[in-house]
């Protein structure tokens, strides 16, 4: 496969969607960003990594850090955290808080936001530290040592975090966290503020397509896990849009607010694409589209 000539006709595909849609204003750091940015990145299962674009510019990867956060759990503690969350679409939006309520909080999966905060309670009750524990691993699973937060848009996050005070404190109310809800909030917000390129984001998911294997050949999850987890990304990883994208894409995928998709074809590699400009559902609108060209290019999906 000739990646570097499939992602130049990609990125040629979407050109004429660069621009469209909305950026996510209500977390104001993001609100700035130039929706005219496009980037994608491929990065096979041996570590060839290839781009075309703005694939080397850090974006806000807001929830895609969702299923790095998810993977260290089952890695740490395995698969208690099922008792905790569920793996069933939610079909309302990733803020919710409405079948928190019919559900005795317990949130429909780790991918919504109350999901998320479930996750990052139980990782921070494993490693004491949620936020650096996913740093350290981004930066060493992309091989760049510079991956960081950005500490003006934890700040936004956190100073506009009313919703998902909302959402945390109503789980406590159930039992469904262990850790204070300010302390559950701030590792939160710090997770999704990290800074990532298409690049590194390729790179760092590529343990999803080796079945659990890191970069350096350790096994980070059985293969098992790391099916389950490609199985939730897939029915429930870009919001309430999950169905189209299964429908149009049909891969594995975790997309975030900050324009930013992460796709997975087991067995061969990882896709990174971004594009600030979001659909009504949070989605990259010129993201979804080079997906599904990638994949009606290649045919590759995991139908």
């Amino acid at each position: 496969m000739d990646y570097q000539a499939v992602l130049e006709e990609v990125a040629e595909f979407a050109r004429p969607l660069i621009g469209r849609g909305q950026v996510a204003d209500y977390i104001p750091a993001l609100a700035e960003v130039d929706t005219g940015q496009f980037g994608i990145a491929v990065a096979d299962v041996d570590g060839q990594v290839y781009g075309v674009g703005d694939w080397e510019r850090p974006f806000s990867v807001q929830s895609i850090s969702k299923a790095f956060s998810l993977a260290l759990v089952l890695a740490e503690g395995g698969d208690r955290i099922w008792e905790r969350v569920g793996t069933e679409p939610s079909g309302n939006p990733f803020n919710s808080l409405v079948q928190l309520e019919y559900e005795h909080g317990i949130p429909r999966n780790p991918f919504i936001n109350a999901g998320a905060l479930v996750v990052t309670d139980r990782l921070q009750t494993l490693t004491g530290d949620a936020s650096t524990t996913m740093l350290e691993f981004l930066r060493a699973e992309s091989g760049n040592p510079d991956v960081s937060f950005d500490a003006a848009v934890a700040r936004s996050e956190s100073e506009h975090g009313d919703r998902n005070a909302a959402l945390a404190h109503f789980m406590a109310s159930y039992g469904n966290l262990d850790n204070p809800v300010p302390t559950v909030l701030e590792h939160y917000f710090w997770q999704c503020s990290v800074e990532m390129s298409c690049r590194d984001l390729a790179l760092a998911s590529g343990f999803l397509a080796r079945h659990g294997l890191r970069a350096d050949g350790t096994r980070l999850l059985p293969r098992r896990e790391a099916k389950q987890i490609n199985a939730v990304m897939l029915t429930c990883g870009t919001y309430d849009a999950a169905g189209d994208f299964a429908y149009r894409v049909g891969l594995p995928g975790k997309s975030g607010v900050g324009g930013g998709i992460v796709a997975v074809i087991p067995g061969r590699c990882t896709l990174c694409v971004w594009s600030p400009g979001l659909d009504a559902r949070g989605n990259s609108v010129a993201g979804v589209a080079a997906l599904d060209h990638f994949t009606t290019l290649t045919g590759w999906s995991v139908f």
